[in-house]
């Protein structure tokens, strides 16, 4: 949405992601990130560029999920999922991608049994990816806390994670909630996508009725400046004098 500004039904391409992953991660290089790589853009030797080029972008871990290549978002109906050797297929191609890099990455298997199939066909295939090499376990739209307890402990020692959407199928469990089950690792997608865009949308309602307001109702605006500092723009223009350039020499 942010990138394309169009819904997931599977038109971000590999070339969008990788784009847009190599962005996030160059921004706190120290911080890790975890990247969509959805169903690997292809077959395997398309899984393992896509692999290897979130590797070398920098990215920590990447999930890969059991979808068909036309896919569309974990919590919409009627999901397509390919053949368990497919599946496995796909991790496996992540395993020896990752060894043939030389460097390193986690992989995470994720799938959308669950909805179409049942937990048992679920655990199946997540137990299939971990064989092949997957490093973690993510069961997609999981809609009680017995089916969240119960996948942690079948796939035990093996870590899970949970993603935690907003309005979607799955429970808003907290991180305390998501520990106390078992879960190694909760993602919360659309976080930041779900305070902004009210706020957006009543920025642009005031514009048209002639007069913004600010989003707190506090009469306070935010201008380029403060903006840019939050995009490093006081850290930019140290390293410019440091460096010996003159552009910034009496601030900006």
């Amino acid at each position: 949405m942010s990138r394309l500004g169009a819904a997931d039904m599977g038109i971000a391409t590999f070339t969008d992601m990788l784009t847009n992953a190599s962005m996030l991660a160059s921004l706190s290089p120290s911080t890790p990130l975890i990247a969509d790589a959805d169903t690997g853009y292809g077959g395997p030797v398309m899984v393992g560029r896509t692999v290897t080029s979130y590797i070398r972008a920098g990215v920590a871990g990447l999930h890969l999920e059991d979808q068909i290549v036309s896919k569309r978002c974990g919590h919409l109906n009627g999901k397509q999922l390919v053949d368990i050797e497919e599946f496995e297929a796909r991790i496996r191609a992540a395993r020896l991608a990752r060894e043939a890099s030389g460097g390193d990455i986690v992989i995470i298997a994720r799938t959308d049994a669950l909805q179409g199939f049942g937990y048992e066909e679920a655990l199946r295939r997540l137990s299939a990816a971990v064989a092949q090499g997957a490093d973690m376990a993510f069961l997609e739209g999981v809609t009680t806390a017995s089916d969240a307890q119960r996948i942690c402990s079948d796939l035990s020692p093996t870590p899970c994670l949970f993603n935690s959407v907003p309005g979607g199928v799955s429970p808003d469990f907290s991180v305390e909630e998501c520990k106390t089950m078992g879960y190694k690792l909760a993602i919360f997608p659309l976080l930041a996508c779900e305070v902004v865009y009210p706020a957006v949308r009543k920025a642009v309602q005031q514009m048209k009725a002639g007069h913004v307001e600010s989003v707190e109702g506090d009469g306070k605006r935010y201008g380029p400046r403060e903006l840019f500092q939050v995009c490093g723009l006081d850290e930019l223009i140290e390293f410019d004098v440091k460096a010996g350039g003159l552009g910034y020499k009496d601030g900006a």
